[in-house]
């Protein structure tokens, strides 16, 4: 993956934690809330971020100092 495939996959990666966030917080705040549901999304949630975080280690590569 070159960088602009990188950025793409990163844009798309925010947006999508984004929407599973607000996911999370309706579903959190209706009465009869599935909390097998809620589960799955937060550990969706959590791989979109680790993706996010390897593939920003990408763009910036490690400087010794």
């Amino acid at each position: 993956m070159d960088a602009d495939d990188i950025g793409r996959r990163l844009a798309h990666l925010r947006t999508e934690h984004r929407d599973l966030d607000a996911a999370i917080v309706a579903l959190a705040s209706m009465p009869q809330r599935d909390e097998f549901q809620i589960a799955r999304l937060k550990r969706r949630k959590l791989a979109i971020k680790d993706e996010i975080m390897q593939l920003g280690d990408q763009l910036i590569p490690d400087i010794i100092a």
